[in-house]
């Protein structure tokens, strides 16, 4: 029986093999509370839909659906007052739970300043920072974004609310991808600026809040509204279903419009007497097509990724040249 020499070492005694190492294992260390919290809430919401749309195909297929007409409302079950509240609130997760405390927390605990005087420089572990938190927004905006759409693309015509609402329109596509990595931005910017933890996430708390204002009021101006005039107290044609509609007027035959109340007169002697003085004789609607809504949504994620990348240059710049 051989014996071991004395520059064999024992196997209990190896390091064993990290996929990380050096920085981005402290990094990913450093912050595995909240990447285990954000990556379960994303990873047990995208189950959770794909549960809802099975259990919805089910429903569907029991009552004939496509083959029969089936009068079905997503919106009114609980299932999916959950998922919306869900990604609704993760973008609000991301930048004052994530984006916030980033750089904040380590300015704060004196932990940056230890890290800079080791072998490492700022910009090194500013880089391995932002890496984590933007590959973590974009993973987690990937894979809620690819389940909802494949839950609501077939069977939009079940849900109630309309595609440019920010239910369906910051949800689907790539848009939630782009928005949570723009969130997590917004919450480092604020962070780096704020330079104290609590402060940092109270404001990055109070700027979702304005930037979810700002942001409905941008998505409808994403597309380009088109006219529809059609004969006075008839229906729309079937393929306005799926249009949003923006506005609405009444007009003449010279087209001429008017505000939709301009004839709402108390009595209907009254009514007619308008209508018939201002020649009213057809409805016209402003509205966005339902095939605007790809580009609509490609111009939106163009937009927020342009702002990551604003917001990122400013934190380098700023990090690399203000003392930590």
């Amino acid at each position: 029986m051989s014996t071991p020499t004395l520059t064999e070492t024992p196997t209990a005694l190896r390091p064993r093999r990290r996929l990380l190492r050096g920085l981005p294992w402290l990094i990913v260390r450093q912050h595995r509370t909240a990447l285990a919290c954000v990556l379960g809430i994303a990873v047990l919401g995208t189950l959770w839909i794909v549960y809802q749309r099975y259990e919805m195909v089910q429903f569907l297929e029991t009552r004939g659906w496509p083959e029969k007409e089936v009068r079905y409302a997503v919106d009114d079950s609980r299932g999916y007052g959950y998922i919306s509240s869900l990604l609704a609130s993760l973008p609000l997760i991301l930048a004052v739970f994530l984006g916030a405390p980033l750089i904040a927390g380590d300015r704060e605990n004196g932990t940056a300043q230890l890290v800079t005087t080791q072998s490492v420089t700022r910009r090194q572990w500013l880089i391995a920072k932002l890496g984590l938190a933007y590959t973590l927004a974009l993973v987690c905006g990937l894979m809620l974004s690819a389940a909802f759409t494949w839950w609501w693309q077939p069977h939009r015509s079940f849900f109630l609310s309309q595609w440019v609402e920010g239910r369906i329109f910051d949800n689907t596509g790539p848009v939630l991808p782009a928005l949570l990595l723009f969130m997590t931005a917004a919450g480092i910017t604020i962070g780096v600026l704020m330079r104290r933890l609590v402060p940092a996430m109270a404001v990055a708390l109070a700027f979702t809040g304005v930037s979810a204002y700002v942001w409905d009021e941008i998505r409808l101006r994403l597309g380009t509204t088109q006219m529809f005039t059609y004969p006075k107290d008839t229906e729309l044609p079937a393929r306005f279903d799926e249009a949003y509609e923006v506005d609405r007027w009444v007009g003449n035959a010279q087209g001429d419009l008017f505000g939709w109340g301009t004839c709402a007169e108390a009595t209907e002697k009254a009514q007619n007497a308008c209508i018939e003085k201002h020649g009213i004789i057809n409805d016209v609607i402003e509205y966005l097509d339902y095939d605007q809504m790809a580009a609509m949504q490609w111009t939106a994620a163009g937009l927020l990724l342009a702002g990551t990348v604003l917001l990122t240059g400013f934190v380098l710049w700023r990090v690399s040249r203000r003392p930590l």
